[in-house]
């Protein structure tokens, strides 16, 4: 019998995607970018909100690695993330070009147009899918590794790597040749041995929820003020304007040290059982297609503009506009992939008939 997931869990995996669906609509909308030109009061806003949702990316691979450590690995799933991908970056296109928007055609696309499409992984049409889905392929053996190893050695590899994903361009104002921060799947794996050394070891100095909340807003102020300090500083130090939006990398020590903390603070929620435990269960399982659709390469900064982000800009009337937008982004996604759940359940059904 299948064992019920963990309420707690599942509504951080649903926090961390409204998270993702903020980082987007500030991002994409330029409200972060713009800070070193204009650090009006807006982009103060919009560069607070940025640096308490940065952890959301970490958090929703913590969540995966925690779980994998100690689980079954089934092959079914690599096949069922690539059918799901697929499904969004296909049959998203098609609207577009059937009703020729933005110019689209079918005969209009080039060569790599199609790619995108019908090779998204390969293509890195979703960045996110690329490296989770490589990650998930290495999970059995990442498993298998840390179990193997002494707590020592894990502890040290993680130390290594560490200083190498993070310490680094976390104190140094340059772009480094490696550095693609936090957007490749070697970033995931080593999210993977956190959560795994999580798991196996646990973390004494933040099983109490009030030092894990610390460490994520502490962090999350740190982050605020880091690049605060730095959009300042690249009014007249070049240098400074890539490092303005550093803090907020997915590798960034304080980002990564902040999600580390938001994460153990829902781990340490009691369990809770009820009607709100079920609707979180029930919505839990599609916010990986609310993603596959609002960032599908030819909605991702369409959504910006038919949901009127260039009326509020300026103002802090963004930030209601905004919260309206997730809501909205979030219940059309989960929506859409509540259907297409359905429709791949009943093809796997009607194929299991068939083979009988």
């Amino acid at each position: 019998m299948q064992s019920k997931r963990q309420a707690n869990f599942e509504l951080l995996r649903i926090v961390a995607m409204l998270m993702i669906i903020a980082l987007h609509y500030l991002n994409k909308a330029n409200f972060t970018t713009a800070f070193a030109k204009d650090p009006s009061v807006v982009n103060y806003a919009a560069l607070l909100i940025d640096a308490f949702c940065a952890v959301a990316v970490n958090c929703y691979v913590l969540l995966s690695g925690y779980f994998l450590v100690e689980s079954a690995w089934k092959p079914k799933r690599i096949v069922s993330l690539v059918a799901q991908v697929l499904f969004y970056s296909i049959l998203v296109s098609i609207p577009f070009m059937l009703t020729h928007y933005g110019g689209l055609s079918f005969s209009g696309l080039s060569i790599y147009d199609w790619l995108q499409f019908v090779l998204p992984i390969e293509t890195e049409h979703y960045w996110f899918a690329t490296a989770y889905l490589i990650m998930y392929a290495f999970a059995p053996l990442l498993a298998a590794g840390v179990q193997a190893v002494e707590k020592r050695t894990l502890q040290i590899v993680i130390v290594v790597l560490v200083f190498y994903f993070c310490v680094w361009k976390s104190i140094i104002p340059v772009v480094f040749a490696t550095d693609r921060y936090g957007y490749e799947f070697g970033w995931f794996l080593f999210l993977f041995l956190i959560a795994a050394y999580i798991r196996l070891y646990g973390c004494p100095a933040l099983d109490k929820k009030k030092n894990a909340a610390m460490l994520y807003v502490c962090m999350g102020l740190c982050m605020f003020i880091l690049s605060v300090v730095s959009g300042r500083l690249a009014q007249t130090i070049k240098a400074f304007a890539n490092y303005m939006m550093a803090p907020t990398n997915y590798n960034h020590i304080l980002c990564l040290f902040a999600s580390v903390g938001l994460f153990m603070l829902f781990k340490n929620m009691k369990p809770w059982e009820g009607r709100i435990a079920e609707i979180i269960r029930r919505l839990a399982p599609y916010t990986f297609g609310v993603y596959l659709l609002h960032e599908h390469i030819l909605v991702r900064y369409e959504w910006i503009q038919w949901l009127g982000v260039e009326r509020v800009r300026g103002s802090l009337l963004f930030v209601p506009h905004m919260i309206v937008c997730i809501v909205l982004v979030y219940a059309v996604g989960t929506a859409v992939d509540f259907v297409r759940a359905q429709l791949f359940t009943y093809a796997a059904k009607f194929f299991h008939n068939k083979g009988k």
